[in-house]
């Protein structure tokens, strides 16, 4: 059996849980990662020396990294209609999933820290105006793609790319800041919660 290693709230491990429903994929998921015990600290790292999560583990197979592996999963599973096989279409999922692991997630990060984790070190108020207009200006490019759409992040039909861009969209909305006028993005995140799986790893009151 696959094993999940990290916690489901984790946006990271969030990604790979509902890939793994997505794709009736059958998984155990544990805990684990930093604040174990040390024992189990040093065998987390004997699988990633990252100290990342999440990892999976089957066999004497291990991958980390959650974008590498939501693409095995999807092609391990053979699921074209996930992550299609043509090169020009995959690579427009490709396209999206690399911009939400570098543009998306560069933009949120001190907003984040600073009003959902609340860090000491992320609350000068002039770096915090500055990241929510830089968030809400990325957000509005992912707009600017789901007008043109008119339906998911690469496409006509859900695919791969929206597994960490929905979950990145769900955590801007909800992350208390104030919101941009984003229609396409606030009809993409009513759309996505029609599916059951994103009703359970994304729009569930975790950001």
């Amino acid at each position: 059996m696959l094993r999940i290693l990290g916690r489901a709230s984790s946006i990271n491990v969030r990604k790979v849980l509902w890939t793994c429903d997505e794709l009736d994929i059958t998984y155990q998921r544990e805990d684990w990662g930093r604040g174990f015990k040390s024992l189990q600290q040093d065998a987390f790292m004997a699988l990633n020396p990252n100290a990342q999560i999440p990892v999976i583990q089957q066999d004497d197979f291990v991958l980390w990294e959650s974008n590498t592996i939501i693409r095995y999963l999807a092609n391990v599973s053979q699921a074209e209609w996930l992550y299609p096989a043509d090169p020009r279409q995959r690579a427009h999922v490709d396209q999206w999933i690399d911009w939400q692991a570098c543009e998306l997630n560069s933009a949120w990060r001190y907003a984040f820290m600073s009003l959902v984790r609340h860090s000491p070190a992320h609350q000068d108020a002039k770096l915090l105006a500055a990241a929510c207009k830089g968030w809400n200006h990325v957000m509005g490019i992912l707009n600017q793609q789901l007008e043109r759409t008119q339906a998911y992040v690469a496409g006509q039909d859900f695919s791969l790319a929206d597994i960490p861009v929905g979950l990145s969209v769900n955590r801007f909305y909800e992350t208390p800041l104030e919101h941009d006028a984003l229609p396409a993005v606030r009809a993409y995140y009513e759309r996505l919660t029609k599916r059951a799986d994103f009703a359970l790893w994304g729009r569930n009151g975790t950001p």
